[in-house]
């Protein structure tokens, strides 16, 4: 299988955790491809995703897979039954699942609104002032529910769920560096330090591997005006 990655997405980083969880690396071949915010989409990437997005899964004889939620079913999937991590990291059924979807659908969200808040913030017009407070509106009330739930975060195994959360998180350290999320959600901000260390999060960091040409580092999210 072929991936078309890129070390500076969060998506793909999610489903690069995934890899490394359930032991597929020696599986998946990843391709450099680039995913661009405005113009022409890259051919590249809509010959396979015509939502010109990624990651996408390349699979021989079958047709391409896209969105991370989808991707991520699939890779679980091939995990053995019995083998056991494929079931810790997204339960078959029941409640279990659910929270952790419902982490998931969290996690995505924030990363969807902290990416779609910076490309409205970097555009040439510098941004329209409405859409860009509903951006840091949603990004604070989402941050403040995670906060609320740091606790449960800890105690339940690590699954689908806390990775999208950890990439949202590390999107707000790529590209928002002075947001003070820590200071302002120590709770969460303990919980992701515990999980900063593990072999899967140390293998997929972001790397800004061709550079940024799209305006400085956000605004503060927290503190000020």
């Amino acid at each position: 299988m072929r991936l078309l990655w890129s070390p500076r997405s969060p998506f793909v980083r999610k489903v690069m955790i995934l890899v490394y969880e359930l032991g597929l690396q020696d599986r998946i071949d990843c391709v450099r491809a680039v995913a661009v915010p405005r113009g022409a989409p890259n051919p590249v990437i809509t010959a396979e995703n015509p939502l010109g997005k990624i990651p996408v899964l390349l699979r021989d004889g079958l047709p391409p897979l896209y969105d991370s939620r989808v991707i991520a079913e699939a890779l679980i999937a091939l995990v053995p039954d019995g083998d056991g991590d494929g079931e810790r990291l997204l339960p078959a059924s029941g409640e279990a699942r659910l929270t952790q979807l419902r982490w998931q659908a969290l996690g995505d969200g924030l990363t969807d609104n902290l990416l779609l808040w910076r490309i409205e913030r970097t555009g040439a017009s510098g941004g329209d002032p409405g859409t860009m407070a509903s951006y840091r509106a949603k990004v604070i009330a989402t941050l403040a529910a995670l906060e609320r739930e740091a606790d449960a975060l800890a105690e339940a195994p690590f699954g689908l769920g806390a990775i999208a959360i950890l990439c949202a998180l590390g999107q707000l350290d790529f590209r928002y560096r002075t947001s003070g999320w820590r200071s302002a959600h120590p709770r969460l901000a303990a919980w992701a330090a515990r999980q900063a260390t593990r072999p899967s999060l140390v293998a997929t960091a972001v790397q800004d591997d061709i550079g940024s040409d799209e305006g400085p580092v956000m605004d503060l999210v927290f503190g000020g005006g």
